[in-house]
């Protein structure tokens, strides 16, 4: 610590004098008893943040501290309590008579707004009236007077060029051969105004001059006008004249630009030819990137062929070109086609990536495990999937909406489901959508309050890379009301029931993608139907339902583990009994939410550690029958559902929001419409053209 501090003026002959435009300010008088006082500091730090200002004072530091060996200090103390040691040598005695005999003072350091661009201002009328010029910069026969001394300032290039060994820093002319008039006015307005007028038209001689005379803070203007003035007439040429002068953050710009409205250069209001004429550094980007909304790769393709045909490359660099190209996403009779017709993908590194692709192609069940870079969707962000549902109990609808977490937008898919489904179990593998089982409800033409309900074997998958579904091996049993789930990539269903009148099941059955068919799992101890689901790692947890024939439904939790293939196990019950409730992991933790005609609106939390459930905050309404997803930042949505109102049930277009961390919920949107029945999947899908 300081042993103490003293104050002096900085009027004794033997100190410094101030710096050049400080002035004092309010002055301090510490008294010589307060010297060895523990609070001194205290005081000098309370005073420096009543005053606003830096306050100057010596102080005593001991032998202890390194660099100051029993000498005084000059100490500056700023308002943000750091302190700045000079070392300052003068005898004690001298000190101490001028502390007796002299007061405190502070001072200001003072910063005048309007000098320097006066300044300016002045250099710039002295250039006007030519006057105090020495120096005349010529560039295509046109003179420009200027003064050494700002232009060394300004630019690095005349810096090394005016120094005094130098040629030119006697020079009363200089010639700049390289740049056009145009361009080195641009960049002198610039240096002498701080302003600078740019245009498409203007730009390339600007950027020439800038770069040339290494004026960075004109380059810099001229990256951010590039950045903020990118529209489908000029980004092409804006991202090749940012390749050509180097200026990577703007090549960034408007290399993101034309990916993102890639699909409207391509199509009829594009400028194709300007595309055509996009530089190959721009275009190896462009074809890398993820976001490329309502472009299809078969089309991205056929375009960088064409590219090639008005830009040959070499073999290598059109190797690198191509091999951006995601072959898999090609339909296969177009991969044949082209390939036949381009010799650019018949050189052996482009040849065995098509190959890859073809092969990709033929193996059907198989895909969802052969994923790679080539075979993803060009997307960063990933969709919460509404499948199913409708207005209406009973009454599902066949579309598919999905739910941007971002925007917080719904739009409807343009593919629709196989069938009307309800209880429908949905899960997710390798970006591909999978809906099993569940009931098939057919309305009657003549009588719309008359249904027919089936339920259903069938599994459909849904392919986002080409918007279709395709039928894969059936369910060994008809199931609804069961639960779906993936563990270590494969798909369980476990339990459920069968027809309205038929007894519930207690079987369990596993889809191995190796295998491509449905293999009985470790049975439950007894059937179970209307259970939730969660998973932790390779463990899978249901809880609730009703057991048998039971006319309750159930507080009970099972689980087992899916490597081991034993037994299932009990965990300690819910406090709830539940049915038609939905259950999420978050953080290693289970969820239980809301089910059907649940007499409270409470949730609550397993904790798999302590074999332990916490009652939570209950939502302020009831709500059943809804869909349930968990964000990527670790909240639940809850979409739609079934609610009391008025003594009846009515579907709610409400979306609900709850936070685990603050143990909270909040309303974030509305649906388009009421909807209850939705099963939700968060999956990769292709973005909709950008409007």
């Amino acid at each position: 610590m300081l042993k103490g501090f003293v104050g002096c003026p900085l009027a004794a002959k033997e100190m410094v004098s101030p710096p050049s435009g400080m002035s004092f300010g309010h002055g301090l008088h510490i008294p010589a008893a307060a010297f060895l006082q523990s609070d001194l500091l205290s005081l000098i730090l309370h005073q420096s943040a009543r005053t606003r200002g830096p306050i100057l004072f010596l102080s005593f530091l001991p032998s202890s501290l390194p660099h100051f060996p029993s000498k005084l200090s000059l100490i500056l103390l700023c308002p943000f309590y750091s302190l700045i040691y000079a070392p300052f040598s003068i005898d004690l005695l001298i000190f101490l008579s001028l502390f007796l005999s002299l007061s405190v003072m502070s001072y200001f350091l003072m910063l005048s707004k309007s000098h320097g661009n006066g300044m300016l201002s002045r250099f710039q009328s002295l250039r006007l009236e030519r006057q105090m010029c020495d120096i005349i910069l010529e560039a295509e026969g046109k003179q420009f007077p200027a003064h050494r001394t700002l232009l060394a300032c300004s630019s690095d290039y005349f810096w090394s060029m005016f120094q005094e060994h130098t040629l030119e820093s006697r020079a009363h002319s200089i010639s700049l051969p390289a740049l056009s008039s145009a361009g080195l006015e641009q960049v002198l307005d610039f240096i002498y105004t701080s302003w600078i007028s740019l245009s498409p038209s203007t730009l390339e001689d600007t950027l020439e001059a800038a770069c040339y005379l290494q004026v960075t803070h004109a380059v810099d203007l001229c990256t951010e006008y590039i950045s903020d003035s990118l529209t489908l007439e000029n980004c092409c040429f804006f991202a090749n004249v940012a390749a050509r002068y180097g200026l990577s953050e703007a090549l960034a710009a408007t290399n993101r630009f034309i990916a993102r409205h890639m699909v409207k250069l391509l199509g009829a209001y594009g400028d194709r030819t300007r595309l055509l004429e996009l530089n190959p550094e721009s275009l190896q980007e462009v074809m890398g990137l993820e976001e490329m909304p309502g472009v299809k790769e078969t089309t991205l393709l056929q375009f960088a062929l064409d590219w090639l045909r008005c830009n040959p490359l070499s073999a290598l660099e059109s190797n690198s070109l191509l091999s951006r190209v995601r072959f898999s996403l090609v339909p296969p009779e177009e991969l044949i086609r082209l390939s036949a017709l381009n010799p650019a993908l018949r050189t052996p590194f482009i040849h065995s990536l098509v190959q890859k692709a073809l092969h990709y192609h033929m193996q059907g069940p198989l895909q969802p495990i052969l994923q790679s870079v080539h075979t993803n969707v060009r997307t960063t962000t990933n969709k919460i999937l509404l499948v199913g549902g409708g207005a209406e109990a009973n009454r599902p609808q066949t579309q598919i909406q999905s739910y941007d977490v971002r925007s917080r937008k719904f739009r409807p898919l343009f593919v629709t489901m196989p069938k009307k489904l309800q209880y429908q179990g949905v899960c997710v593998v390798g970006n591909f959508l999978f809906v099993l089982g569940g009931e098939v409800v057919e309305v009657d033409a003549e009588n719309e309050k008359t249904a027919v309900m089936t339920v259903s074997d069938q599994v459909w998958r849904y392919d986002p890379r080409f918007e279709r579904w395709e039928e894969m091996e059936p369910l060994l049993q008809k199931r609804a009301q069961f639960s779906c789930c993936v563990v270590g990539g494969i798909i369980y269903a476990i339990g459920g029931r069968g027809q309205r009148a038929e007894p519930a099941l207690s079987s369990v059955e596993r889809y191995d993608m190796r295998a491509g068919c449905w293999r009985s799992g470790v049975s439950l101890p007894h059937s179970i139907h209307g259970q939730a689901c969660a998973t932790i790692g390779r463990e899978i947890y249901i809880s609730g339902g009703i057991h048998g024939s039971q006319p309750e439904s159930s507080k009970e939790v099972l689980f087992i583990n899916s490597l081991d293939h034993a037994a299932w196990e009990r965990r300690s019950a819910m406090s709830i009994a539940r049915f038609g409730h939905q259950m999420a992991t978050v953080k290693e933790q289970i969820y239980a939410f809301l089910g059907m005609y649940e007499p409270f609106c409470d949730i609550e939390r397993y904790d798999p550690e302590h074999d332990q459930w916490t009652r939570l905050k209950p939502l302020l309404h009831d709500r059943f029958c809804y869909g349930l997803t968990v964000t990527g930042g670790g909240r639940v949505l809850m979409f739609g559902g079934r609610k009391w109102q008025d003594g009846q049930e009515v579907c709610t277009p409400d979306v609900l929001e709850y936070d685990p961390e603050y143990d909270s919920w909040k309303q974030v949107c509305k649906l388009p419409g009421p909807l209850c029945g939705t099963q939700c999947a968060v999956m990769a899908i292709s973005e909709p053209t950008e409007t």
